[in-house]
């Protein structure tokens, strides 16, 4: 029995590793690297002011499912409003090149930069964003 236990979990460790997954917070870069790497991107344009969006951010993003769904992607954290809704420095545009109706916006590009698919509003666990994550390739 203890060994059965032991192969278990020996089995079951790398599942459980923590994936590291390395945010950009330039889109230009994010593109450069996208395509040395020849992966798409996920871009998650928010707000700093939203709830939603701080919900991706704390309970939804650090999740071992959605971080071994980003590895395939290279991911961008586009801060567009600050809490008082005024504008971040360097992400201006980003809203309108992102046609934002709503916060969070989430997109899909493929490492040329061509939007393949979207989603406006947040994902509540992390198995349904690595889902959506998932079917966009």
């Amino acid at each position: 029995m203890t060994k059965i236990l032991a192969t278990l979990l020996l089995a079951a460790a790398p599942l459980m590793a923590q994936v590291s997954v390395k945010w950009e917070n330039n889109l230009d870069a994010a593109l450069k690297r996208a395509k040395a790497e020849n992966k798409p991107l996920f871009v998650d344009v928010w707000a700093e002011w939203c709830p939603p969006c701080q919900m991706l951010k704390q309970k939804v993003f650090p999740t071992p499912e959605a971080n071994q769904a980003l590895t395939a992607y290279v991911p961008v954290s586009l801060m567009v409003e600050h809490k008082d809704r005024t504008p971040v420095k360097g992400n201006e545009g980003m809203t309108d090149r992102f046609k934002v109706t709503a916060f969070p916006t989430l997109v899909i590009l493929d490492p040329n930069g061509k939007e393949v698919r979207r989603q406006v509003g947040a994902f509540r666990t992390g198995a349904d964003f690595a889902a959506w994550l998932g079917s966009g390739k």
